[in-house]
């Protein structure tokens, strides 16, 4: 066979083989593309006073939703955040004051509120301390808010929502994690576990809805400059702020737009950066995909991204070594 033909044969096979996984994963990827507006629905958004959740309040006003509604603990950051987007947006803003561990409460809030479309959990709170040191009721508050929280908020909003969905279209339940929720790092062992948490409530809840059109995102944000992470910042262990460093912090109004437009297209794993990109590559296992491209990506790049992540862990554990022996070096020249 002349060296042309079997150029152009290897070519073929070349090129058959990622059409035939492009093909086959366009006809395997669940559920479906779906498309959410944001324009003429109601958007429900916790921790909606301020940082990312104040983000969220300004840019779903501006994108046209009918009513917006914010939920956080503080009355007066609450009516500051309401009067702010109502003079940048003249838009319809609801607030209600609630503490997302309080079911009774969030429940009063949510019947107040009215039908939700689009319901946001994004409340949180974050404290960084090695485990074995970290106080137990502080471990449990990340757990009762973070976690607990998230199933109080979509509990109470979850009958109405269900409900209303013939009339008022597709719905949208978005989650808040963190880049911690795909990956554990030193010191941040009880805010892990309460963000790791979020995923398989995601996974799950995904199934038991979507025969009701309701549509489940959950978003994977690094650092964000928000009121609560400069004194955040100043608390970490030395350790949590070197591995941190390695995702570079975002501003709140980026990571707002990457979460609307990710709820409006129903992507469930919604990655911030370049780094939350690849670590989402890296977990994507059973988690649901929409775009047959985007599982094309996860299905050659896996492997590759298995490599990257043992990298990254190298130089962790190396760091955390190298941290470890300074520490043990310090203390021996102060007990001389």
């Amino acid at each position: 066979m002349p060296m042309a033909s079997l150029l152009l044969l290897l070519l073929l096979v070349l090129l058959i083989i990622p059409l035939s996984v492009l093909l086959a994963l366009r006809l395997l990827v669940r559920p479906r593309t779906i498309n959410i507006p944001i324009r003429g629905r109601h958007v429900f958004i916790s921790g909606g006073s301020s940082g990312i959740g104040l983000s969220l309040a300004h840019q779903a006003a501006s994108a046209g939703a009918s009513r917006v509604t914010i939920l956080a603990r503080s009355v007066a950051k609450l009516e500051d955040a309401r009067d702010s987007i109502r003079r940048a947006t003249g838009a319809d803003i609801s607030a209600f004051s609630a503490d997302v561990r309080d079911f009774d409460a969030v429940k009063k809030a949510v019947d107040a509120a009215g039908p939700v479309d689009v319901l946001i959990c994004n409340h949180g709170v974050f404290a960084a301390q090695d485990f074995e040191t970290q106080d137990l009721e502080v471990a449990k508050f990340m757990v009762d808010v973070n976690l607990m929280g998230t199933l109080n908020l979509i509990k109470a909003a979850l009958p109405t929502m269900r409900r209303s969905r013939p009339q008022r279209g597709p719905g949208s339940i978005a989650i808040m994690s963190s880049q911690a929720g795909q990956v554990g790092l030193h010191g941040l062992a009880a805010y892990s576990a309460s963000k790791f948490g979020l995923r398989g409530l995601g996974e799950a809840l995904q199934q038991e809805l979507i025969e009701y059109g309701i549509h489940v995102s959950l978003i994977f944000p690094p650092d964000t400059e928000t009121p609560g992470l400069v004194e955040e910042k100043k608390r970490r262990p030395e350790v949590t702020s070197i591995l941190v460093g390695y995702s570079s912090a975002m501003q709140a109004d980026d990571v707002a737009r990457k979460t609307l437009n990710g709820i409006k297209s129903g992507t469930f794993t919604i990655p911030c950066n370049l780094d939350g990109l690849m670590l989402a590559i890296a977990t994507a296992g059973l988690s649901p995909q929409r775009s047959f491209l985007i599982a094309f990506v996860e299905v050659i790049l896996a492997g590759l991204m298995r490599l990257v992540g043992l990298c990254y862990l190298w130089t962790w554990y190396n760091l955390i070594e190298r941290w470890h022996a300074k520490q043990e070096q310090s203390q021996l020249k102060w007990n001389v």
